[in-house]
Protein backbone atom coordinates (compact mmCIF):
# COMPACT_ATOMS: atom_id res chain seq x y z
CA UNK A 1 0.00 0.00 0.00
CA UNK A 2 1.47 3.26 -1.32
CA UNK A 3 1.56 6.51 1.00
CA UNK A 4 -1.51 8.69 0.24
CA UNK A 5 -3.73 5.12 0.92
CA UNK A 6 -1.93 4.31 3.86
CA UNK A 7 -2.59 8.35 5.09
CA UNK A 8 -6.47 8.38 3.98
CA UNK A 9 -6.66 4.77 5.68
CA UNK A 10 -5.23 6.06 8.99
CA UNK A 11 -7.59 9.42 8.46
CA UNK A 12 -10.49 7.23 8.66
CA UNK A 13 -9.92 5.31 11.40
CA UNK A 14 -12.17 6.36 15.01
CA UNK A 15 -10.28 5.36 17.98
CA UNK A 16 -8.22 7.59 19.18
CA UNK A 17 -5.29 5.22 20.13
CA UNK A 18 -5.44 3.90 16.28
CA UNK A 19 -5.04 6.78 14.84
CA UNK A 20 -2.29 7.95 16.74
CA UNK A 21 -0.45 4.38 16.43
CA UNK A 22 -1.48 4.19 12.39
CA UNK A 23 -0.07 8.17 12.45
CA UNK A 24 3.42 7.15 13.72
CA UNK A 25 4.12 3.56 11.87
CA UNK A 26 3.25 5.37 8.95
CA UNK A 27 5.85 8.24 9.57
CA UNK A 28 8.41 5.62 10.34
CA UNK A 29 7.76 3.49 6.77
CA UNK A 30 7.65 6.85 4.69
CA UNK A 31 10.65 6.93 3.37
CA UNK A 32 9.91 3.19 1.79
CA UNK A 33 6.58 3.71 0.53
CA UNK A 34 5.85 4.70 -3.37
CA UNK A 35 4.07 8.17 -3.55
CA UNK A 36 1.49 7.79 -6.21
CA UNK A 37 -2.54 9.13 -7.00
CA UNK A 38 -4.23 7.10 -4.70
CA UNK A 39 -7.71 5.19 -6.38
CA UNK A 40 -8.88 4.32 -2.80
CA UNK A 41 -12.16 5.46 -1.92
CA UNK A 42 -12.81 6.49 2.04
CA UNK A 43 -14.46 4.34 3.73
CA UNK A 44 -17.11 5.87 5.82
CA UNK A 45 -16.89 9.85 6.29
CA UNK A 46 -13.73 11.44 6.55
CA UNK A 47 -12.48 12.63 8.95
CA UNK A 48 -12.76 9.43 11.62
CA UNK A 49 -13.38 10.07 14.99
CA UNK A 50 -15.08 8.88 17.80
CA UNK A 51 -18.56 9.31 19.31
CA UNK A 52 -17.06 11.59 21.78
CA UNK A 53 -16.50 14.08 22.47
CA UNK A 54 -19.95 15.45 20.88
CA UNK A 55 -19.05 18.27 18.64
CA UNK A 56 -21.23 21.45 18.78
CA UNK A 57 -21.73 24.46 17.06
CA UNK A 58 -20.31 26.58 19.98
CA UNK A 59 -19.00 25.22 23.18
CA UNK A 60 -20.71 27.19 25.94
CA UNK A 61 -18.17 26.62 29.07
CA UNK A 62 -18.42 27.94 32.87
CA UNK A 63 -15.87 30.03 33.50
CA UNK A 64 -13.40 26.99 35.43
CA UNK A 65 -9.76 28.25 36.36
CA UNK A 66 -6.99 26.21 36.03
CA UNK A 67 -6.03 27.23 39.38
CA UNK A 68 -8.77 24.31 40.47
CA UNK A 69 -8.44 20.27 38.24
CA UNK A 70 -11.93 20.65 36.96
CA UNK A 71 -10.18 23.79 35.30
CA UNK A 72 -6.84 22.20 34.10
CA UNK A 73 -8.98 19.46 32.72
CA UNK A 74 -10.78 21.25 30.52
CA UNK A 75 -8.15 23.42 29.37
CA UNK A 76 -6.04 20.23 28.60
CA UNK A 77 -9.20 18.84 26.77
CA UNK A 78 -9.44 21.73 24.65
CA UNK A 79 -5.74 21.70 23.55
CA UNK A 80 -5.91 18.04 23.11
CA UNK A 81 -9.39 18.12 20.94
CA UNK A 82 -7.26 20.81 18.48
CA UNK A 83 -4.08 18.12 18.30
CA UNK A 84 -6.58 15.39 17.11
CA UNK A 85 -7.83 17.63 14.79
CA UNK A 86 -4.30 18.12 13.61
CA UNK A 87 -3.96 14.93 12.98
CA UNK A 88 -6.29 14.47 10.59
CA UNK A 89 -5.83 17.88 9.03
CA UNK A 90 -2.44 16.72 8.03
CA UNK A 91 -3.62 13.38 7.06
CA UNK A 92 -6.44 14.87 4.42
CA UNK A 93 -3.44 17.07 3.32
CA UNK A 94 -1.68 14.40 2.46
CA UNK A 95 -3.76 12.09 0.51
CA UNK A 96 -5.88 14.72 -0.91
CA UNK A 97 -4.30 16.39 -3.31
CA UNK A 98 -2.60 15.44 -6.74
CA UNK A 99 0.44 16.44 -8.57
CA UNK A 100 2.54 17.72 -5.80
CA UNK A 101 5.88 17.09 -5.18
CA UNK A 102 6.96 13.98 -3.22
CA UNK A 103 8.76 16.15 -0.62
CA UNK A 104 5.00 17.34 -0.07
CA UNK A 105 3.31 14.34 1.18
CA UNK A 106 6.42 13.52 3.22
CA UNK A 107 6.00 16.74 5.02
CA UNK A 108 2.39 16.13 5.85
CA UNK A 109 2.83 12.52 6.78
CA UNK A 110 5.61 13.92 9.11
CA UNK A 111 2.88 16.41 10.68
CA UNK A 112 0.49 13.84 11.06
CA UNK A 113 2.98 11.82 13.08
CA UNK A 114 3.80 14.72 15.70
CA UNK A 115 0.58 15.99 15.89
CA UNK A 116 -0.16 12.45 17.30
CA UNK A 117 2.49 12.64 19.88
CA UNK A 118 1.25 15.94 20.77
CA UNK A 119 -2.17 14.48 21.06
CA UNK A 120 -1.09 11.35 22.86
CA UNK A 121 1.30 13.76 25.54
CA UNK A 122 -2.12 15.63 26.63
CA UNK A 123 -3.87 12.76 26.58
CA UNK A 124 -1.82 11.60 29.14
CA UNK A 125 -1.74 14.28 31.38
CA UNK A 126 -5.62 14.46 31.28
CA UNK A 127 -5.95 11.07 32.83
CA UNK A 128 -3.37 11.35 35.44
CA UNK A 129 -5.35 14.50 36.60
CA UNK A 130 -8.00 14.01 40.01
CA UNK A 131 -10.88 15.59 40.28
CA UNK A 132 -12.22 17.51 43.11
CA UNK A 133 -14.40 14.43 43.83
CA UNK A 134 -12.20 12.40 42.73
CA UNK A 135 -13.35 11.52 39.36
CA UNK A 136 -10.81 11.34 36.17
CA UNK A 137 -10.88 12.56 32.78
CA UNK A 138 -10.45 10.98 29.00
CA UNK A 139 -10.57 12.61 25.88
CA UNK A 140 -13.96 12.89 25.07
CA UNK A 141 -15.41 13.71 28.27
CA UNK A 142 -16.25 17.23 27.51
CA UNK A 143 -17.85 18.81 23.94
CA UNK A 144 -16.10 20.55 21.40
CA UNK A 145 -15.95 22.46 18.55
CA UNK A 146 -15.57 21.46 14.49
CA UNK A 147 -14.17 24.91 13.42
CA UNK A 148 -10.93 23.40 12.26
CA UNK A 149 -12.12 20.39 10.19
CA UNK A 150 -15.06 22.91 8.27
CA UNK A 151 -12.56 25.11 6.84
CA UNK A 152 -10.50 21.84 6.09
CA UNK A 153 -13.71 20.98 4.24
CA UNK A 154 -14.23 24.34 2.36
CA UNK A 155 -11.00 23.46 0.84
CA UNK A 156 -10.99 20.90 -0.07
CA UNK A 157 -10.99 21.39 -3.71
CA UNK A 158 -8.21 23.87 -3.76
CA UNK A 159 -4.77 23.48 -2.73
CA UNK A 160 -3.67 26.66 -2.56
CA UNK A 161 -6.38 27.67 -0.38
CA UNK A 162 -5.46 25.03 1.79
CA UNK A 163 -2.08 26.23 2.75
CA UNK A 164 -3.03 29.30 3.37
CA UNK A 165 -6.01 29.08 5.26
CA UNK A 166 -5.11 25.99 7.60
CA UNK A 167 -1.40 25.86 8.62
CA UNK A 168 -0.73 29.55 7.87
CA UNK A 169 -4.11 30.98 9.76
CA UNK A 170 -5.71 28.61 11.74
CA UNK A 171 -2.58 26.30 13.20
CA UNK A 172 -0.70 30.14 12.90
CA UNK A 173 -2.76 31.01 15.96
CA UNK A 174 -1.58 28.43 18.33
CA UNK A 175 1.60 29.97 17.89
CA UNK A 176 0.22 33.43 19.18
CA UNK A 177 -2.16 31.69 22.04
CA UNK A 178 0.30 29.23 23.39
CA UNK A 179 2.43 31.41 25.35
CA UNK A 180 -0.63 33.35 26.90
CA UNK A 181 -1.80 30.10 28.25
CA UNK A 182 1.56 28.69 29.59
CA UNK A 183 1.94 32.25 30.86
CA UNK A 184 -1.54 31.55 32.86
CA UNK A 185 -0.31 28.27 33.88
CA UNK A 186 3.16 29.23 35.76
CA UNK A 187 1.07 31.76 37.99
CA UNK A 188 -0.80 28.38 38.97
CA UNK A 189 2.43 26.56 39.55
CA UNK A 190 1.77 23.33 40.49
CA UNK A 191 3.27 19.79 39.19
CA UNK A 192 0.34 19.24 37.20
CA UNK A 193 0.29 22.64 35.53
CA UNK A 194 3.96 22.95 35.27
CA UNK A 195 3.84 19.99 33.36
CA UNK A 196 1.28 21.18 31.20
CA UNK A 197 3.51 24.41 30.11
CA UNK A 198 6.41 21.07 29.34
CA UNK A 199 3.99 19.70 27.05
CA UNK A 200 3.15 23.26 25.48
CA UNK A 201 6.38 23.89 25.08
CA UNK A 202 7.05 20.73 23.21
CA UNK A 203 4.28 21.63 20.92
CA UNK A 204 5.31 25.68 20.44
CA UNK A 205 8.41 24.11 19.11
CA UNK A 206 6.82 21.74 16.52
CA UNK A 207 4.11 24.09 15.38
CA UNK A 208 6.35 26.38 14.61
CA UNK A 209 8.04 23.96 12.02
CA UNK A 210 3.92 23.00 10.83
CA UNK A 211 3.53 26.14 9.93
CA UNK A 212 6.85 26.78 8.30
CA UNK A 213 5.50 23.98 6.17
CA UNK A 214 2.46 25.22 4.91
CA UNK A 215 4.10 28.65 4.25
CA UNK A 216 6.55 27.00 2.01
CA UNK A 217 4.29 25.15 -0.04
CA UNK A 218 2.05 28.17 0.04
CA UNK A 219 4.75 29.93 -1.69
CA UNK A 220 5.59 27.05 -3.78
CA UNK A 221 1.96 27.05 -5.17
CA UNK A 222 1.89 31.11 -6.05
CA UNK A 223 5.24 31.01 -7.80
CA UNK A 224 3.78 27.80 -9.63
CA UNK A 225 0.52 29.59 -10.44
CA UNK A 226 1.96 32.97 -10.97
CA UNK A 227 0.32 34.53 -7.59
CA UNK A 228 1.22 37.23 -5.59
CA UNK A 229 1.20 35.40 -1.97
CA UNK A 230 0.02 38.43 -0.19
CA UNK A 231 -2.24 39.95 -2.83
CA UNK A 232 -3.82 36.30 -3.41
CA UNK A 233 -4.05 35.58 0.60
CA UNK A 234 -6.41 37.98 0.68
CA UNK A 235 -8.29 36.90 -1.93
CA UNK A 236 -8.70 33.44 -0.45
CA UNK A 237 -9.43 35.31 3.08
CA UNK A 238 -12.48 36.61 1.62
CA UNK A 239 -13.64 33.54 -0.38
CA UNK A 240 -13.40 31.15 2.42
CA UNK A 241 -14.34 33.89 5.32
CA UNK A 242 -11.25 32.92 6.97
CA UNK A 243 -10.86 34.67 10.37
CA UNK A 244 -8.88 37.35 11.14
CA UNK A 245 -5.75 36.70 13.25
CA UNK A 246 -6.19 38.73 16.19
CA UNK A 247 -3.14 40.41 18.44
CA UNK A 248 -0.79 40.01 20.40
CA UNK A 249 1.00 37.92 18.00
CA UNK A 250 4.16 35.98 18.89
CA UNK A 251 5.88 37.51 16.10
CA UNK A 252 9.60 35.64 16.67
CA UNK A 253 7.23 32.55 16.63
CA UNK A 254 6.10 33.93 13.06
CA UNK A 255 9.10 34.93 11.59
CA UNK A 256 10.59 31.50 12.36
CA UNK A 257 7.77 30.06 10.80
CA UNK A 258 8.75 31.75 7.55
CA UNK A 259 6.44 34.98 7.26
CA UNK A 260 8.07 38.21 6.03
CA UNK A 261 8.22 41.29 7.67
CA UNK A 262 5.67 42.74 5.34
CA UNK A 263 3.28 39.97 5.83
CA UNK A 264 3.70 40.49 10.57
CA UNK A 265 3.54 44.44 9.19
CA UNK A 266 0.35 43.92 7.55
CA UNK A 267 -0.91 41.92 10.95
CA UNK A 268 0.14 44.41 13.13
CA UNK A 269 -1.46 47.48 11.29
Amino acid sequence: MELRTRALHTLCLTDPAQKVASALMLQAQAATLSIAKTDFEPFGDPPGRPTRPVLVERVVKPQRSPFTPDGLATLLHTVAHIEFNAINLALDAAWRFDGMPDAYYRDWVRVAAEEAQHFSLLRAHLQCLVGDQGQRWDYGDFPAHDGLWTVCAATAGDVVARMALVPRTLEARGLDATPLIQAKLRRVATPQTLRAVEILDIILHDEVGHVAIGNRWYRWLCQRDGLDPIAHYRVLAQRYDAPTPKPPFNTQARLQAGFTDEELAILLA
